[in-house]
């Protein structure tokens, strides 16, 4: 067995025993899917990840002296979130059949099914499958979906070929067992895409010791890396992929000829971390070095094989590949992956300062086509009153058989659109009360991210997902009252330390941190190039305005000419808030005349009717017909 770099600990963590057992994934889990339950047990649920599903209960539905109100919930691997239509048309399918009747964007470019019961859960899977998808490998202790930017750019080939490699890297980190056909399919392999021979070779080459020669999985062993791995690949300039949060993110690298020459890579970021533990911590990763195109997948190979032998494999919230760089310094960390790999590493290449994009609304591709980036707030798709965002994407999808990419920040974009298509696309949308121009969407929202939280979370301690629409609009309202109408900022929201919204690199951060009360993180940048920090651990919900008023008053008064609320915060310091804050006097609430008028029954009524028909209260419509009247007079 693998042990920990310490090598004075030989006693490692339950989970590694029960990966050892699994018989590469296939056990409990195949055994227990046959029993008439509701439910896996523990061990199975561990080893269910790595086939991509999280056994859940909803919270909502608890009745004491009942048996949980067991669920699953299904994610796909979608390596730069692509989603081809039939896979779009089969999610939204199964949603409706077996699942919640919605549909969740993550924050890795996949998709979430949620409400899955457990004898459903095989039918789901094999049909994500049969459809072009594919659920392997996206939770558990391996390589998790590889994010790219989203853009369809076809006359950047840089963009291009994030895409490639983002492909090629998630094929050579897919676990090979074949246990999740042998379970969910009875064996049958799926149609899909011919591996690259590059690929294949270099999973098959050991060079120093990055593969095992005579296992089922090459690269992972029967333990598979101590805890999950996380990669991107981005275009200098573009942080659309949060690179520094990421175990390993590689940099495309062009010549002046527009051609391919390597990678830019860096190593080391990872957000999760537990309160009231410092050990744990939010970190961004550093730069490593570059390597030529040709060296990429032994490089990737070396890093995970570097991981893979000296990760922490006792204590799995010391696990993560952040903490072994963080231990050994970058140096050491650097020299080891140069073992695995066989030569030196080449210095890191200077590159321009990384922006966040979003891509939405309609956009050029460069070929002639059109795609259009649709804003999914928190990045829930479904039908609910007006908003009928589930209906038009299925309408859309079906009608002009439309690709799609989702985004690193929980929205869609739909591409390959032709130009004779984009008014009866735009008339659907309108149709179903979706918002497709950026500039009507509140900025709040548009920069916001929350994670699902609760109910169905077994991570979760407070709400986030049900909670964030509400504090944005008291956000919002707090910056009109203060004057701040036109600012907005980064703010990210979960309802547990684990960090899957990445609140760590927000301007505004709420990390849940007790029913009703979260850790307020500050300081990060809009373009998340910087880390937050956190500024108070326990906030009850209802103190917020009394919380940030002070802080963005000191904002409006103190601000440099451009200056965002985050970088504000970070040039500061907290001494200084915490001083202003302190010495902040909150204006008394004026006292507003109120007048009376007298109306007869018939028309109290009439009015009354009329109010609730618009939504108003009462008073603001007869304000509004009075003035109008008076304006009209004058």
């Amino acid at each position: 067995m693998v042990v920990s770099q310490n090598p004075s600990v030989q006693k490692t963590s339950k989970l590694e025993g029960i990966k050892e057992r699994s018989n590469c994934l296939r056990e409990p889990v195949a055994s227990e899917l046959l029993s008439d339950t509701t439910h896996f047990s523990g061990d199975a649920v561990q080893i269910l990840k790595f086939h991509g599903s999280y056994q859940q209960d909803d919270r909502d539905n608890r009745v004491k002296g009942q048996e949980k109100d067991y669920q699953f919930m299904l994610r796909t691997r979608s390596p730069g979130g692509f989603i081809p239509p039939q896979l779009y048309l089969t999610l939204d399918q199964l949603s409706d059949q077996y699942g919640n009747h919605t549909m969740r964007v993550t924050t890795r470019q996949g998709f979430q099914l949620h409400g899955i019961l457990k004898k459903n859960l095989k039918a789901t899977i094999a049909a994500i499958v049969r459809n072009l998808g594919s659920t392997l490998g996206a939770c558990g202790d391996l390589n998790r979906n590889v994010m790219a930017p989203p853009a369809p750019f076809k006359t950047r080939p840089d963009y291009q070929y994030a895409w490639e490699y983002a492909d090629k890297i998630a094929d050579l980190l897919t676990p090979q067992t074949g246990a999740y056909y042998e379970i969910w399919l009875d064996g049958e392999k799926a149609i899909s895409a011919e591996e690259a021979p590059e690929v294949k070779a270099a999973r098959q080459r050991n060079g120093n010791g990055t593969i095992f020669a005579d296992k089922e999985e090459p690269i992972y062993g029967e333990h598979y890396m101590p805890r999950k791995f996380k990669c991107s690949v981005t275009v200098p300039g573009d942080n659309s992929v949060d690179l520094y949060t990421q175990d390993v993110s590689l940099v495309v690298m062009m010549n002046q000829q527009g051609e391919l020459e390597g990678f830019n890579v860096l190593a080391g970021g990872g957000l999760g971390r537990t309160h009231n533990k410092e050990e744990t911590f939010a970190r961004m990763a550093d730069p490593i070095g570059y390597v030529a195109k040709e060296d990429i997948f032994d490089l990737i190979k070396a890093i995970v094989a570097t991981q893979r032998d000296y990760g922490d494999r006792v204590n799995r919230r010391h696990a993560r590949m952040k903490y072994l760089i963080n231990d050994w310094g970058v140096d050491k960390f650097r020299a080891k992956v140069e073992d695995y790999f066989g030569k030196p590493i080449a210095p890191y290449k200077p590159l321009p300062a990384f922006k966040y994009k979003d891509y939405l609304g309609w956009n050029e591709q460069g070929d002639g086509k059109l795609f259009l980036g649709i804003s999914i707030e928190n990045g829930r798709v479904k039908d609910e009153g007006n908003f009928q965002l589930k209906t038009a994407l299925r309408e859309i999808v079906k009608q002009f058989d439309l690709p799609m990419r989702l985004t690193p920040n929980h929205n869609a974009i739909l591409y390959e659109i032709e130009k004779d298509q984009q008014q009866p696309i735009e008339q659907i949308l309108n149709q179903h009360g979706v918002q497709i121009t950026p500039e009507g969407i509140e900025p709040l929202v548009r920069y916001s991210m929350a994670c699902p939280a609760l109910p169905t979370c077994g991570l979760a301690i407070t709400e986030s997902e049900r909670a964030i629409p509400g504090i944005t609009e008291r956000i919002r309202a707090l910056l009109d009252k203060l004057g701040l109408k036109d600012d907005h900022f980064v703010i990210r929201m979960t309802g547990c330390p684990n960090g899957c919204a990445r609140p760590y690199m927000a301007e505004l951060g709420f990390v849940g941190s007790a029913p009703g009360k979260y850790q307020m993180w500050l300081g990060g940048s809009p373009d998340q190039t910087r880390l937050a920090r956190a500024y108070i651990e326990k906030l009850p919900i209802e103190e917020l305005e009394s919380f940030l008023e002070p802080m963005f008053m000191q904002f409006k008064q103190q601000r440099e000419l451009g200056e965002s609320f985050g970088d504000f915060c970070d040039r500061v310091g907290f001494d200084a808030i915490r001083e202003y804050s302190a010495n902040y006097v909150f204006p008394k609430p004026t006292k507003k005349t109120r007048h009376r008028i007298s109306l007869n029954d018939d028309l109290y009524s009439r009015l009354k009717d009329a109010a609730a028909s618009q939504g108003k209260p009462i008073s603001h419509l007869a304000a509004d017909a009075i003035e109008a009247f008076l304006n009209q007079s004058s």
